[in-house]
Protein backbone atom coordinates (compact mmCIF):
# COMPACT_ATOMS: atom_id res chain seq x y z
CA UNK A 1 0.00 0.00 0.00
CA UNK A 2 1.36 3.42 -0.89
CA UNK A 3 1.83 6.03 1.83
CA UNK A 4 -0.98 8.13 0.30
CA UNK A 5 -3.46 5.26 0.51
CA UNK A 6 -2.35 4.46 4.03
CA UNK A 7 -2.79 8.08 5.11
CA UNK A 8 -6.27 8.11 3.58
CA UNK A 9 -7.15 4.88 5.39
CA UNK A 10 -5.88 6.21 8.73
CA UNK A 11 -7.94 9.41 8.36
CA UNK A 12 -11.04 7.38 7.54
CA UNK A 13 -10.47 5.05 10.49
CA UNK A 14 -10.05 8.05 12.78
CA UNK A 15 -13.38 9.42 11.55
CA UNK A 16 -14.99 6.05 12.41
CA UNK A 17 -13.40 6.18 15.88
CA UNK A 18 -14.81 9.69 16.39
CA UNK A 19 -18.25 8.56 15.22
CA UNK A 20 -18.18 5.60 17.62
CA UNK A 21 -17.22 7.90 20.46
CA UNK A 22 -20.23 10.05 19.61
CA UNK A 23 -22.50 7.00 19.41
CA UNK A 24 -21.45 5.81 22.86
CA UNK A 25 -22.16 9.26 24.34
CA UNK A 26 -25.80 9.27 23.17
CA UNK A 27 -28.47 9.45 25.85
CA UNK A 28 -30.75 6.46 25.19
CA UNK A 29 -32.59 6.37 28.51
CA UNK A 30 -36.02 7.38 27.15
CA UNK A 31 -36.19 5.06 24.13
CA UNK A 32 -39.11 2.72 23.63
CA UNK A 33 -38.62 -1.04 23.48
CA UNK A 34 -39.12 -1.04 19.72
CA UNK A 35 -36.57 1.76 19.29
CA UNK A 36 -34.00 -0.13 21.38
CA UNK A 37 -34.47 -3.22 19.22
CA UNK A 38 -34.04 -1.14 16.06
CA UNK A 39 -30.74 0.27 17.31
CA UNK A 40 -29.55 -3.19 18.38
CA UNK A 41 -30.25 -4.39 14.83
CA UNK A 42 -28.04 -1.60 13.50
CA UNK A 43 -25.23 -2.49 15.88
CA UNK A 44 -25.48 -6.14 14.89
CA UNK A 45 -25.26 -5.06 11.26
CA UNK A 46 -22.01 -3.20 12.03
CA UNK A 47 -20.63 -6.21 13.84
CA UNK A 48 -21.36 -8.46 10.87
CA UNK A 49 -19.79 -6.09 8.33
CA UNK A 50 -16.46 -5.60 10.13
CA UNK A 51 -14.95 -9.05 9.31
CA UNK A 52 -15.24 -8.34 5.57
CA UNK A 53 -12.61 -5.62 5.91
CA UNK A 54 -10.45 -7.94 8.01
CA UNK A 55 -10.50 -10.58 5.26
CA UNK A 56 -9.16 -8.16 2.68
CA UNK A 57 -6.33 -7.00 4.93
CA UNK A 58 -5.39 -10.53 5.99
CA UNK A 59 -5.41 -11.83 2.43
CA UNK A 60 -3.01 -9.05 1.52
CA UNK A 61 -0.52 -10.51 4.01
CA UNK A 62 -0.69 -14.13 2.84
CA UNK A 63 1.96 -13.59 0.15
CA UNK A 64 4.52 -12.19 2.59
CA UNK A 65 7.43 -14.35 3.69
CA UNK A 66 8.11 -15.23 7.32
CA UNK A 67 11.21 -13.05 7.15
CA UNK A 68 9.09 -10.05 6.13
CA UNK A 69 6.46 -10.68 8.81
CA UNK A 70 8.68 -12.03 11.57
CA UNK A 71 7.05 -15.47 11.67
CA UNK A 72 4.04 -17.44 10.39
CA UNK A 73 1.07 -15.20 9.58
CA UNK A 74 -1.23 -16.76 12.18
CA UNK A 75 1.41 -16.30 14.90
CA UNK A 76 2.04 -12.67 13.93
CA UNK A 77 -1.70 -11.94 13.89
CA UNK A 78 -2.20 -13.57 17.28
CA UNK A 79 0.57 -11.49 18.85
CA UNK A 80 -0.36 -8.22 17.11
CA UNK A 81 -4.13 -8.46 17.75
CA UNK A 82 -3.79 -10.23 21.12
CA UNK A 83 -6.06 -13.12 20.13
CA UNK A 84 -5.63 -16.87 20.56
CA UNK A 85 -3.55 -18.61 17.93
CA UNK A 86 -6.50 -20.83 17.08
CA UNK A 87 -8.59 -17.70 16.48
CA UNK A 88 -5.84 -16.21 14.30
CA UNK A 89 -5.67 -19.40 12.22
CA UNK A 90 -9.45 -19.34 11.85
CA UNK A 91 -9.32 -15.76 10.54
CA UNK A 92 -6.60 -16.62 8.03
CA UNK A 93 -8.56 -19.63 6.76
CA UNK A 94 -11.79 -17.62 6.64
CA UNK A 95 -10.12 -14.81 4.71
CA UNK A 96 -8.97 -17.33 2.10
CA UNK A 97 -12.62 -18.27 1.50
CA UNK A 98 -14.28 -14.85 1.77
CA UNK A 99 -11.81 -12.22 0.54
CA UNK A 100 -11.53 -11.17 -3.13
CA UNK A 101 -8.62 -12.85 -4.92
CA UNK A 102 -6.37 -12.06 -7.86
CA UNK A 103 -4.85 -14.26 -10.55
CA UNK A 104 -1.11 -14.58 -11.14
CA UNK A 105 -1.36 -11.73 -13.66
CA UNK A 106 -3.29 -9.50 -11.27
CA UNK A 107 -6.86 -9.97 -12.56
CA UNK A 108 -9.57 -9.81 -9.86
CA UNK A 109 -11.37 -13.05 -8.96
CA UNK A 110 -14.49 -13.44 -6.82
CA UNK A 111 -14.12 -15.01 -3.36
CA UNK A 112 -14.44 -18.79 -3.12
CA UNK A 113 -17.68 -18.33 -1.15
CA UNK A 114 -18.91 -15.44 -3.26
CA UNK A 115 -22.51 -15.13 -2.05
CA UNK A 116 -21.55 -15.66 1.59
CA UNK A 117 -18.96 -12.90 1.31
CA UNK A 118 -21.51 -10.54 -0.24
CA UNK A 119 -24.00 -11.25 2.54
CA UNK A 120 -21.36 -10.57 5.16
CA UNK A 121 -20.35 -7.27 3.54
CA UNK A 122 -24.02 -6.24 3.58
CA UNK A 123 -24.33 -7.12 7.27
CA UNK A 124 -26.86 -9.91 6.67
CA UNK A 125 -24.63 -12.85 7.62
CA UNK A 126 -22.92 -13.24 10.99
CA UNK A 127 -19.74 -15.06 11.98
CA UNK A 128 -21.86 -17.98 13.23
CA UNK A 129 -23.58 -18.23 9.84
CA UNK A 130 -20.16 -18.25 8.15
CA UNK A 131 -18.98 -21.06 10.44
CA UNK A 132 -22.00 -23.19 9.49
CA UNK A 133 -21.46 -22.62 5.76
CA UNK A 134 -17.72 -23.32 5.88
CA UNK A 135 -18.34 -26.41 8.01
CA UNK A 136 -20.83 -27.65 5.42
CA UNK A 137 -18.19 -27.60 2.68
CA UNK A 138 -15.56 -29.17 4.95
CA UNK A 139 -17.86 -32.20 5.42
CA UNK A 140 -19.06 -32.36 1.81
CA UNK A 141 -17.62 -35.40 -0.03
CA UNK A 142 -15.37 -34.93 -3.04
CA UNK A 143 -17.88 -36.73 -5.30
CA UNK A 144 -20.05 -33.57 -5.41
CA UNK A 145 -19.17 -31.57 -8.54
CA UNK A 146 -18.27 -27.88 -8.64
CA UNK A 147 -21.54 -26.57 -10.21
CA UNK A 148 -23.52 -28.30 -7.45
CA UNK A 149 -21.23 -26.78 -4.81
CA UNK A 150 -21.71 -23.30 -6.32
CA UNK A 151 -25.51 -23.68 -6.22
CA UNK A 152 -25.33 -24.95 -2.65
CA UNK A 153 -23.24 -21.96 -1.57
CA UNK A 154 -25.73 -19.54 -3.09
CA UNK A 155 -28.66 -21.31 -1.40
CA UNK A 156 -26.92 -21.37 1.98
CA UNK A 157 -26.10 -17.66 1.77
CA UNK A 158 -29.74 -16.83 0.96
CA UNK A 159 -31.00 -18.91 3.89
CA UNK A 160 -28.39 -17.38 6.21
CA UNK A 161 -29.68 -13.90 5.40
CA UNK A 162 -33.16 -14.87 6.64
CA UNK A 163 -32.70 -17.39 9.44
CA UNK A 164 -30.73 -17.96 12.66
CA UNK A 165 -27.49 -20.00 12.57
CA UNK A 166 -29.15 -23.02 14.21
CA UNK A 167 -31.89 -22.95 11.57
CA UNK A 168 -29.27 -22.62 8.85
CA UNK A 169 -27.50 -25.69 10.27
CA UNK A 170 -30.71 -27.69 9.91
CA UNK A 171 -30.99 -26.65 6.27
CA UNK A 172 -27.31 -27.46 5.70
CA UNK A 173 -27.86 -31.01 7.00
CA UNK A 174 -30.85 -31.37 4.66
CA UNK A 175 -28.87 -30.05 1.71
CA UNK A 176 -25.99 -32.45 2.41
CA UNK A 177 -28.41 -35.37 2.17
CA UNK A 178 -29.82 -34.02 -1.09
CA UNK A 179 -26.38 -33.68 -2.66
CA UNK A 180 -25.14 -37.07 -1.42
CA UNK A 181 -28.27 -39.24 -1.01
CA UNK A 182 -26.32 -42.51 -1.12
CA UNK A 183 -23.87 -41.42 1.57
CA UNK A 184 -20.82 -41.99 -0.62
CA UNK A 185 -17.57 -41.05 1.15
CA UNK A 186 -14.11 -41.89 -0.10
CA UNK A 187 -10.99 -42.64 1.90
CA UNK A 188 -9.67 -39.19 1.01
CA UNK A 189 -12.81 -37.58 2.50
CA UNK A 190 -12.35 -39.41 5.78
CA UNK A 191 -8.59 -38.75 5.84
CA UNK A 192 -9.26 -35.04 5.37
CA UNK A 193 -11.52 -34.89 8.43
CA UNK A 194 -9.49 -37.11 10.78
CA UNK A 195 -7.93 -35.50 13.83
CA UNK A 196 -7.89 -35.53 17.62
CA UNK A 197 -7.46 -32.42 19.74
CA UNK A 198 -6.47 -32.24 23.40
CA UNK A 199 -7.87 -28.99 24.75
CA UNK A 200 -6.22 -26.72 27.32
CA UNK A 201 -6.28 -27.62 30.99
CA UNK A 202 -9.11 -26.14 33.00
CA UNK A 203 -8.82 -24.74 36.52
CA UNK A 204 -9.43 -28.23 37.99
CA UNK A 205 -6.66 -29.72 35.84
CA UNK A 206 -9.03 -31.55 33.50
CA UNK A 207 -8.72 -31.32 29.70
CA UNK A 208 -11.27 -31.96 26.97
CA UNK A 209 -10.47 -34.58 24.32
CA UNK A 210 -12.32 -34.19 21.01
CA UNK A 211 -12.01 -35.08 17.37
CA UNK A 212 -12.88 -37.45 14.54
CA UNK A 213 -11.36 -40.90 14.04
CA UNK A 214 -11.19 -43.06 10.92
CA UNK A 215 -13.05 -46.40 10.71
CA UNK A 216 -9.71 -48.19 11.19
CA UNK A 217 -8.93 -46.38 14.44
CA UNK A 218 -12.52 -46.79 15.61
CA UNK A 219 -12.33 -50.55 15.08
CA UNK A 220 -9.07 -50.72 17.02
CA UNK A 221 -10.45 -48.66 19.90
CA UNK A 222 -13.56 -50.84 20.02
CA UNK A 223 -11.42 -53.97 20.35
CA UNK A 224 -9.20 -52.54 23.10
CA UNK A 225 -12.06 -50.99 25.05
CA UNK A 226 -13.96 -54.28 24.96
CA UNK A 227 -11.15 -55.69 27.10
CA UNK A 228 -9.70 -52.80 29.10
CA UNK A 229 -12.95 -50.83 29.61
CA UNK A 230 -14.98 -53.79 30.82
CA UNK A 231 -16.39 -53.56 34.37
CA UNK A 232 -13.65 -54.33 36.88
CA UNK A 233 -10.75 -53.61 34.50
CA UNK A 234 -8.15 -50.85 35.00
CA UNK A 235 -10.03 -49.44 37.99
CA UNK A 236 -7.83 -46.78 39.68
CA UNK A 237 -9.69 -47.21 42.96
CA UNK A 238 -8.48 -50.82 43.31
CA UNK A 239 -5.28 -51.45 45.23
CA UNK A 240 -4.01 -53.55 42.33
CA UNK A 241 -5.90 -52.58 39.15
CA UNK A 242 -6.45 -55.52 36.80
CA UNK A 243 -5.00 -54.99 33.31
CA UNK A 244 -4.67 -58.58 32.12
CA UNK A 245 -6.89 -61.67 32.66
CA UNK A 246 -10.62 -61.40 33.46
CA UNK A 247 -11.60 -59.74 36.75
CA UNK A 248 -13.32 -61.79 39.42
CA UNK A 249 -17.14 -61.41 39.56
CA UNK A 250 -16.97 -59.59 42.89
CA UNK A 251 -14.49 -57.09 41.41
CA UNK A 252 -16.80 -56.37 38.47
CA UNK A 253 -19.85 -56.11 40.73
CA UNK A 254 -18.36 -53.41 42.93
CA UNK A 255 -17.25 -51.30 39.93
CA UNK A 256 -19.49 -48.21 40.07
CA UNK A 257 -17.81 -46.30 37.19
CA UNK A 258 -19.83 -45.13 34.20
CA UNK A 259 -19.00 -46.42 30.72
CA UNK A 260 -17.34 -43.11 29.88
CA UNK A 261 -15.17 -43.30 33.01
CA UNK A 262 -14.14 -46.87 32.17
CA UNK A 263 -13.18 -45.72 28.65
CA UNK A 264 -11.01 -43.00 30.18
CA UNK A 265 -9.26 -45.42 32.53
CA UNK A 266 -8.68 -47.88 29.68
CA UNK A 267 -7.05 -45.13 27.60
CA UNK A 268 -4.87 -44.18 30.58
CA UNK A 269 -3.77 -47.80 30.95
CA UNK A 270 -2.92 -47.98 27.22
CA UNK A 271 -0.74 -44.87 27.39
CA UNK A 272 0.97 -45.96 30.61
CA UNK A 273 1.75 -49.41 29.18
CA UNK A 274 3.22 -47.88 26.02
CA UNK A 275 5.41 -45.46 28.01
CA UNK A 276 6.67 -48.23 30.30
CA UNK A 277 7.40 -50.59 27.41
CA UNK A 278 10.46 -48.61 26.31
CA UNK A 279 9.50 -49.18 22.67
CA UNK A 280 9.23 -45.44 21.93
CA UNK A 281 12.99 -44.88 22.10
CA UNK A 282 14.17 -41.31 22.57
CA UNK A 283 13.03 -37.83 21.61
CA UNK A 284 15.36 -34.80 21.49
CA UNK A 285 18.07 -36.80 23.25
CA UNK A 286 15.92 -37.98 26.17
CA UNK A 287 13.89 -41.16 26.71
CA UNK A 288 10.21 -40.81 25.80
CA UNK A 289 8.75 -40.52 29.27
CA UNK A 290 6.94 -38.03 31.50
CA UNK A 291 9.43 -35.36 32.58
CA UNK A 292 8.13 -33.31 35.50
CA UNK A 293 9.55 -30.48 37.59
CA UNK A 294 8.49 -29.91 41.19
CA UNK A 295 9.94 -28.05 44.15
CA UNK A 296 11.58 -30.10 46.89
CA UNK A 297 9.18 -28.59 49.44
CA UNK A 298 6.12 -29.70 47.47
CA UNK A 299 7.56 -33.21 47.10
CA UNK A 300 8.19 -33.45 50.84
CA UNK A 301 4.76 -32.11 51.77
CA UNK A 302 2.94 -33.90 48.91
CA UNK A 303 1.19 -30.70 47.90
CA UNK A 304 1.12 -28.31 44.95
CA UNK A 305 1.63 -29.04 41.29
CA UNK A 306 4.49 -30.20 39.11
CA UNK A 307 5.03 -28.94 35.56
CA UNK A 308 5.69 -31.49 32.84
CA UNK A 309 7.86 -30.87 29.79
CA UNK A 310 4.72 -31.17 27.70
CA UNK A 311 3.11 -28.22 29.48
CA UNK A 312 0.78 -30.14 31.80
CA UNK A 313 0.14 -29.11 35.41
CA UNK A 314 0.33 -32.40 37.31
CA UNK A 315 -0.66 -32.66 41.00
CA UNK A 316 2.36 -33.67 43.08
CA UNK A 317 0.33 -36.49 44.67
CA UNK A 318 -0.18 -37.98 41.19
CA UNK A 319 3.51 -37.49 40.38
CA UNK A 320 4.57 -39.43 43.48
CA UNK A 321 2.06 -42.20 42.76
CA UNK A 322 3.19 -42.48 39.14
CA UNK A 323 6.86 -42.49 40.16
CA UNK A 324 6.32 -45.42 42.48
CA UNK A 325 5.72 -47.85 39.61
CA UNK A 326 7.89 -46.46 36.81
CA UNK A 327 11.49 -46.27 35.70
CA UNK A 328 12.62 -42.82 36.75
CA UNK A 329 15.63 -40.72 37.56
CA UNK A 330 16.06 -37.56 39.59
CA UNK A 331 18.05 -34.41 38.84
CA UNK A 332 18.56 -31.82 41.59
CA UNK A 333 20.08 -28.42 40.91
CA UNK A 334 20.29 -25.37 43.13
CA UNK A 335 22.74 -22.73 41.93
CA UNK A 336 25.57 -25.22 41.49
CA UNK A 337 27.53 -25.96 38.32
CA UNK A 338 27.67 -29.76 38.10
CA UNK A 339 29.68 -31.49 35.42
CA UNK A 340 27.67 -31.83 32.22
CA UNK A 341 26.01 -28.42 32.34
CA UNK A 342 29.05 -26.47 31.10
CA UNK A 343 30.55 -28.04 27.98
CA UNK A 344 32.05 -24.99 26.24
CA UNK A 345 33.21 -25.87 22.73
CA UNK A 346 33.37 -29.62 23.44
CA UNK A 347 30.02 -30.32 21.80
CA UNK A 348 27.36 -28.51 19.79
CA UNK A 349 24.44 -30.59 21.03
CA UNK A 350 22.98 -30.07 24.48
CA UNK A 351 23.49 -32.89 26.98
CA UNK A 352 20.52 -34.71 28.55
CA UNK A 353 21.25 -32.93 31.85
CA UNK A 354 21.19 -29.53 30.11
CA UNK A 355 17.88 -30.37 28.47
CA UNK A 356 16.36 -31.36 31.81
CA UNK A 357 17.45 -28.07 33.36
CA UNK A 358 16.03 -26.08 30.41
CA UNK A 359 12.77 -28.04 30.61
CA UNK A 360 12.52 -27.13 34.28
CA UNK A 361 13.56 -23.47 34.01
CA UNK A 362 12.09 -22.33 30.69
CA UNK A 363 9.22 -24.85 30.30
CA UNK A 364 8.76 -24.00 26.62
CA UNK A 365 9.88 -21.93 23.64
CA UNK A 366 11.43 -18.66 24.81
CA UNK A 367 10.24 -16.53 21.86
CA UNK A 368 7.64 -13.96 23.01
CA UNK A 369 4.12 -15.19 22.42
CA UNK A 370 5.08 -18.78 21.52
CA UNK A 371 3.09 -21.53 23.26
CA UNK A 372 5.09 -24.61 22.20
CA UNK A 373 5.99 -26.68 25.31
CA UNK A 374 9.50 -27.84 26.13
CA UNK A 375 9.21 -31.38 24.77
CA UNK A 376 8.59 -30.00 21.28
CA UNK A 377 11.52 -27.56 21.37
CA UNK A 378 15.12 -27.54 20.23
CA UNK A 379 18.05 -26.15 22.20
CA UNK A 380 19.36 -22.85 20.84
CA UNK A 381 22.63 -21.05 21.64
CA UNK A 382 21.42 -17.68 22.90
CA UNK A 383 24.33 -15.22 22.56
CA UNK A 384 26.17 -16.67 19.58
CA UNK A 385 25.34 -19.55 17.28
CA UNK A 386 27.63 -22.58 17.50
CA UNK A 387 29.04 -21.80 14.03
CA UNK A 388 29.97 -18.32 15.27
CA UNK A 389 31.85 -19.52 18.32
CA UNK A 390 28.95 -20.11 20.70
CA UNK A 391 29.48 -22.20 23.82
CA UNK A 392 27.29 -25.09 24.96
CA UNK A 393 26.99 -23.81 28.53
CA UNK A 394 23.75 -23.97 30.45
CA UNK A 395 23.72 -20.22 31.17
CA UNK A 396 23.83 -19.46 27.44
CA UNK A 397 21.31 -22.03 26.18
CA UNK A 398 17.61 -21.55 25.62
CA UNK A 399 14.64 -23.42 24.17
CA UNK A 400 13.12 -22.57 20.79
CA UNK A 401 10.61 -24.46 18.67
CA UNK A 402 11.72 -25.42 15.16
CA UNK A 403 10.32 -22.39 13.28
CA UNK A 404 11.53 -19.91 15.91
CA UNK A 405 14.95 -21.55 16.05
CA UNK A 406 15.24 -20.95 12.30
CA UNK A 407 14.03 -17.37 12.77
CA UNK A 408 16.81 -16.73 15.26
CA UNK A 409 19.38 -18.19 12.88
CA UNK A 410 18.24 -17.14 9.39
CA UNK A 411 15.79 -14.23 9.55
CA UNK A 412 17.64 -11.49 11.39
CA UNK A 413 16.38 -12.06 14.94
CA UNK A 414 18.91 -12.01 17.78
CA UNK A 415 18.72 -13.64 21.20
CA UNK A 416 20.63 -12.99 24.39
CA UNK A 417 20.48 -13.82 28.08
CA UNK A 418 19.57 -10.93 30.36
CA UNK A 419 21.23 -10.46 33.73
CA UNK A 420 18.31 -12.26 35.39
CA UNK A 421 18.85 -15.32 33.13
CA UNK A 422 15.72 -14.71 31.04
CA UNK A 423 16.12 -15.06 27.27
CA UNK A 424 15.39 -11.89 25.31
CA UNK A 425 14.47 -11.87 21.60
CA UNK A 426 15.46 -8.79 19.59
CA UNK A 427 13.70 -8.39 16.23
CA UNK A 428 15.41 -7.03 13.12
CA UNK A 429 14.91 -3.26 12.66
CA UNK A 430 12.13 -3.56 10.04
CA UNK A 431 10.07 -5.72 12.43
CA UNK A 432 10.71 -3.76 15.62
CA UNK A 433 7.31 -2.33 16.59
CA UNK A 434 7.86 -2.17 20.33
CA UNK A 435 6.56 -5.71 20.90
CA UNK A 436 7.35 -7.82 23.96
CA UNK A 437 10.84 -9.30 24.02
CA UNK A 438 10.51 -12.07 26.59
CA UNK A 439 8.01 -14.92 26.76
CA UNK A 440 5.88 -14.99 29.91
CA UNK A 441 3.37 -17.56 28.64
CA UNK A 442 4.99 -20.34 30.66
CA UNK A 443 5.65 -18.00 33.62
CA UNK A 444 2.38 -16.07 34.13
CA UNK A 445 3.61 -14.71 37.43
CA UNK A 446 6.07 -12.41 35.67
CA UNK A 447 3.59 -10.95 33.14
CA UNK A 448 3.32 -7.72 35.10
CA UNK A 449 7.02 -7.08 34.53
CA UNK A 450 7.09 -8.50 30.98
CA UNK A 451 7.75 -5.06 29.53
CA UNK A 452 10.75 -4.42 31.79
CA UNK A 453 13.99 -5.24 29.96
CA UNK A 454 17.60 -4.17 30.03
CA UNK A 455 18.16 -0.45 30.17
CA UNK A 456 21.01 -0.75 27.67
CA UNK A 457 18.82 -0.94 24.57
CA UNK A 458 19.54 -3.51 21.91
CA UNK A 459 23.28 -3.79 22.29
CA UNK A 460 24.32 -7.26 23.35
Amino acid sequence: MSSIKFTEAVLTYEAVDAALDKVEQLDLTDLTHRERLRLLERRENWRRRLPAGDHQLINGLTGATQEELGGPLSQVLADSLRVRRSEARRRVDEAADLAPRTTLIGQPVAPRLEHTAAGQRAGHISAEHVAVIRGFFERLPSCVDEPAKARAERDLAEIAAQYRPDELARYADHLAQVLNPDGIFRDADRARRRGVTLGPQQSDGMSRLAGWVTPELRAGIDAVFAKLAAPGMCNPTDDNPITTGPPAPEVSDRDCRSAAQRNHDALNAMVRALLMSGDLGSHNGLPVTIIATASLTDLQERTGQAQTAGGTALPVRDLIRMGAHSYNYLLLFDGAKPCGLYRGRDTRLATPAQRLVLYAVERGCSRPGCTVPAQWCQVHHASADWADGGRTDIDDLTLACGPDNRNATDNGWRTRKRDDGVTEWIPPPHLDHGQRRINSYFHPGRMRSDHDGDEDGDDA
